[in-house]
């Protein structure tokens, strides 16, 4: 998005539109690939829901890229020098979230990976003030491997901060980077409540005293620290002030997050995220659930649903897949969401603000579908692959927030709607289960069957959970 004025000097094959709404009035409007870095999945035009004049229904298309490379290059080298322009919107909105720079691009995930559009949503909310706890497994492949990175800075030069773990002690890594943020900024906060107190510049007391209101709040800490930076300025080496001065790294509220895959959370990691889960601390939590070992092979997890052909279950997974969320849930003061964006977009990002609202623990887990799936429409597909899943019941959709108890309210809130497709149809799309017909066809036939009632008691459960 830019204006006229700033477009004076684009490429001539750089059109634009007017951008659409009162509030972008007098704006131009264009979505711009990069062609060079595009992996080419087709998800994007796949899901794209924009209209266009000159393509019947579709304001995205995939063209062969050597008809495309030159010209598109171009233009988005232009596109990158355009100023950037505020986000005219509420960001927790689907819309609004897609006005917010992504601080995630360009990994070198698997094209058409289901897990990559949940981070980069992650960062287009909180990247600025993004802390990563990353598992081992498929995300810190994409996401720190030499000599790239896909995390990037905005143009404030803020960006996340990202480290990867070992495999088996992510949450416990994510927690004790929480509990070392949370003492030093307690210890801020006393330093500023005492400087208060004394004969301080009028400017300096009223902008200490509006961080002090907001120094707990995400969003509201940023407006609070940059007017605490900008008063403090003036004061860098004053005795009293300046060492406030020279802690303003902590004025902003960090976001911190532990990700990993199901390897992780349901597995080798499991006892270290239950544990950090009941420290009833605020820490977040996002499971990139692909339902196996990808990274290491395809081994089968205790993600794995019962059916399902990987290593170490050549004959169909024979037991059910472990419900992280219920466990989880079963504490009563964690916030829990099951999501899947290729569904139900808006309901992820609502999971998002409420989640990192949330003043304690906090868990996503998220349906990600996976090459080692053998989807058979393709990776192309892999966000309708997401909507198939909830429409059959294979995954649901909730939100748990303990906060709504204690106005009165069922703190679980189910934003699937009651499956309208057999889970069995859902199941032929993929070779992890269709092809154990071909070795088994009797085993297969009896492990789906069992997977429909497995399907339909869960659902039926969450329902009742969900009405009392």
């Amino acid at each position: 998005m830019a204006k006229p004025e700033d477009l004076a000097n684009a490429p001539p094959e750089f059109k634009t539109i007017d951008a659409q709404g009162k509030e972008l009035k007098g704006y131009k409007f264009r979505i711009q690939v990069s062609v060079r870095d595009c992996t080419g999945c087709g998800n994007c035009a796949d899901v794209c829901p924009g209209k266009s004049r000159d393509v019947k229904d579709k304001a995205l298309v995939m063209k062969p890229f050597a008809g495309q490379e030159e010209v598109q290059h171009k233009n988005w080298e232009f596109a990158m020098k355009l100023p950037p322009v505020k986000n005219m919107f509420n960001k927790y909105t689907l819309k609004g979230s897609q006005f917010e720079r992504p601080l995630f691009e360009f990994s070198g995930a698997c094209a058409g990976c289901g897990e990559t559009p949940y981070i980069k949503v992650l960062t287009q909310l909180f990247g600025d003030r993004l802390i990563i706890a990353n598992a081992t497994g498929c995300s810190s492949i994409y996401g720190g491997t030499a000599p790239s990175n896909p995390y990037c800075v905005n143009q404030y030069g803020k960006g996340p901060a990202w480290a990867n773990s070992l495999f088996e002690d992510n949450a416990e890594y994510g927690y004790g980077m929480l509990l070392g943020m949370a003492q030093r900024r307690r210890r801020l906060k006393e330093q500023i409540e005492e400087v208060i107190k004394k004969d301080i510049p009028s400017e300096v007391k009223d902008a200490m005293e509006g961080w002090l209101k907001n120094w707990k709040n995400g969003d509201a800490s940023k407006e609070a620290s940059s007017k605490l930076e900008s008063a403090l300025g003036k004061y860098k080496e004053d005795p009293l002030l300046g060492p406030i001065y020279g802690q303003m790294d902590l004025f902003i509220k960090k976001s911190i997050w532990a990700i990993g895959g199901d390897g992780w959370a349901y597995d080798i990691g499991y006892g270290g995220l239950d544990h950090v889960l009941a420290s009833g601390e605020d820490i977040k939590v996002l499971v990139l659930d692909i339902e196996v070992y990808s990274n290491t092979g395809g081994q089968s997890s205790k993600s794995t649903p019962v059916g399902a052909v990987a290593r170490f279950s050549f004959s169909g997974k024979k037991t059910i897949k472990k419900d992280l969320g219920r466990m989880a849930m079963s504490y009563g003061y964690v916030y829990v969401a099951s999501v899947a964006m290729g569904a139900n977009m808006q309901q992820y990002v609502k999971a998002l603000q409420e989640a990192e609202r949330y003043p304690g623990p906090a868990i996503i887990i998220a349906y990600c579908p996976c090459i080692n799936h053998g989807i058979k429409a393709g990776m192309g597909k892999s966000q309708n692959e997401e909507k198939l899943a909830v429409e059959t019941g294979y995954w649901i959709l909730y939100r748990y927030n303990p906060l709504l108890e204690i106005e009165g309210k069922n703190p679980l809130i189910l934003d699937s709607k009651e499956p309208t497709k057999n889970v069995i149809e859902f199941l032929q799309g993929e070779d992890r289960y269709k092809s154990l017909e071909e070795e088994f066809p009797e085993e297969a036939k009896r492990l789906a069957e069992e997977h429909q009632k497995f399907v339909s008691k869960r659902w039926q459960l969450y329902q009742k959970l969900a009405q009392m």
